[in-house]
C-alpha cells in the first residue's frame, strides 16, 4: 500500500523508531519536548487515542485537522482497493503519507504492538531505535515469556542503526543484546553504558565519564525519571540536530501526557471538598500496576481511594496485587460504553480477594461521589485501570453532560 502511494515513509526525516511494553509512549513525549526546545519541528505515531483519533498524528505539535486526516484516510482507501486490511494498517499508512506532506525536522514513531510484525516496522535505515522496558503483556499476540516478548520488540533492530536499550529484565535484556550482536546494531544500554540516579531537585545522568544534572520530569511519577533519562540519552545520541544540555532540561520540564499519573483539575475534581485531589492514569498491566505502587506508597499522607475498572480480557487480581496494601478503599464500576469491560461486580469480587473495602458503583461520577460521602476525612482518589477509562474521564473533564452522568 505504501508503494502504491509513492513509499512517502522514505522521505520522513530523522525517525526514531520507539518500541517496549512501558514508558514508549511517555519517552516519545519527552523526547518530543526536547526536540521542540531545541527549535525543531517534530511529527508524532502514537496510539491508542484517548479522546479523539486525530491525537493518533501529531503534525508540528498538533493533532492533525480533520479535514487532512479525511483526505489522506480517503486516499489510503482507494489505493488499497478493497483488498482486506486492519484499522491500524490503514492508520499508519495514513499517518506517513500526511507526514511526507507536512515535513518535520524529526519523526517520532510509537510501535503499535510488539515490533517485528508491527505496521510501523518498514524503516530499513531510521535514524535511532529505542527500546524501552519489556514487560508482560499482550500474551496472546506476543508469547508467554518475558523472552519471547523481547524477541518480538527486538523487532524494530536494524543493521548499523544504532539503538538506546532502557532497563530491562535479564531475560529480556539477553534477547534484546543477543538480536543485536546477531545483526551488528550498536547499543547505548542502561547499567553498561548509561545510568542515573535521584537528586534533591531531580536527577542525575551518566553517559561515561560525562554527567548531566537534570530537573524533576514534568510528568509525575518516580518510573518518570526512567522515561525523561532514556529520551535524553536519545536526544544526546541525535548528534546531526545538536541538541543543547539546556534543551534537555527544559523538554523534561515541559514535556506533556495526559492519562499518565495526571493530576486532574476539570469539571471532575471541581466535585470535590477542599483538600481532596483526583488523580488519573492509563496503566493497565502488572509493571504499570508496580509503578503506581511505588507513588501510592509515597502518598502516605492521605487515605488513598481508587475507582477502578478493567477490561475482561485481562486479570484484575494480578493488577491490584502490589497496590492493595496501600489501598484504603476502592470503588469498581464498569468502562463507560466498553463492550470489553469487565463488569463490576467481577472487578469487585476481584479487589475483595486482596482484603481491600469495595463498592460498586455505575460510573465514575457516582463513584467519586461515594468516596468522599464514606470518608471521614480528605484524601487522593486515583481513577485507574485502563487507557479507555482514561480516555472517558479526559473526555468528561473537556466537556461534562449537562446532566453530570458518567
Amino acid at each position: 500500500m505504501l508503494a502504491t502511494l509513492g513509499n512517502p515513509e522514505k522521505s520522513l526525516a530523522n525517525v526514531v523508531h520507539i518500541a517496549g511494553t512501558n514508558g514508549k509512549g511517555s519517552t516519545l513525549a519527552f523526547l518530543k519536548a526536547i526536540c521542540e526546545a531545541a527549535g525543531l519541528t517534530v511529527n508524532c505515531y502514537t496510539s491508542p487515542h484517548l479522546i479523539r483519533f486525530a491525537e493518533r498524528i501529531s503534525i508540528s505539535g498538533k493533532d492533525i485537522d480533520e479535514e487532512t486526516l479525511l483526505g489522506v484516510l480517503e486516499e489510503c482507501e482507494t489505493a488499497n482497493a478493497g483488498k482486506p486490511i486492519t484499522l491500524f494498517e490503514i492508520t499508519t499508512v495514513a499517518a506517513f503519507l500526511a507526514f511526507s506532506r507536512q515535513p518535520a525536522d524529526v519523526t517520532l514513531i510509537e510501535t503499535g504492538l510488539g515490533g517485528r510484525f508491527d505496521s510501523t516496522n518498514i524503516f530499513n535505515k531510521p535514524t535511532l531505535n529505542i527500546i524501552t522496558p519489556v514487560s508482560m503483556d499482550h500474551m496472546s499476540w506476543l508469547g508467554d515469556t518475558l523472552a519471547e516478548i523481547a524477541f518480538e520488540k527486538a523487532g524494530i533492530l536494524k543493521p548499523g542503526v544504532a539503538a538506546v536499550i532502557g532497563p530491562q529484565q535479564e531475560a529480556a535484556s539477553k534477547v534484546i543484546h543477543d538480536r543485536a550482536n546477531e545483526m551488528g546494531v550498536s547499543t547505548i544500554t542502561y547499567g553498561k553504558d548509561w545510568s542515573f540516579s535521584d537528586t534533591a531537585s531531580g536527577f542525575l545522568l551518566k553517559r561515561g565519564e560525562t554527567e548531566l544534572e537534570l530537573p524533576r520530569p514534568s510528568l509525575a511519577g518516580a518510573h518518570q525519571i526512567t522515561n525523561a533519562a532514556t529520551a535524553a540519552i536519545a536526544a544526546k545520541q541525535l548528534t546531526r540536530l545538536d541538541i543543547s544540555d539546556d534543551a534537555i532540561r527544559d523538554g523534561i520540564q515541559t514535556a506533556h501526557w495526559p492519562g499518565r499519573l495526571q493530576c486532574l483539575n476539570g469539571a471532575l475534581a471541581n466535585l470535590l471538598p477542599s483538600g481532596w485531589s483526583l488523580w488519573l492514569d492509563g496503566g493497565h498491566n502488572a509493571a504499570a500496576s508496580d509503578a503506581l505502587a511505588s507513588v501510592a506508597k509515597q502518598w502516605n499522607d492521605q487515605p488513598l481511594h481508587l475507582i477502578f475498572g478493567f477490561l475482561n480480557s485481562r486479570d484484575p487480581k494480578e493488577f491490584l496485587s502490589p497496590l492493595a496494601r496501600h489501598i484504603d478503599t476502592l470503588q469498581a464500576i464498569p468502562i463507560p460504553g466498553e463492550e470489553a469491560s469487565l463488569s463490576a461486580s467481577n472487578t469487585a469480587e476481584a479487589a475483595r480477594q486482596h482484603g481491600i473495602v469495595t463498592s460498586e458503583s455505575e460510573g465514575f461520577v457516582e463513584a467519586l461521589q461515594r468516596v468522599v460521602a464514606q470518608a471521614d476525612k480528605p484524601g487522593r482518589i486515583l481513577i485507574c485501570g485502563s487507557l479507555y477509562l482514561a480516555g472517558a474521564v479526559l473526555a468528561y473533564e473537556e466537556a461534562p453532560p449537562k446532566d453530570g452522568a458518567s
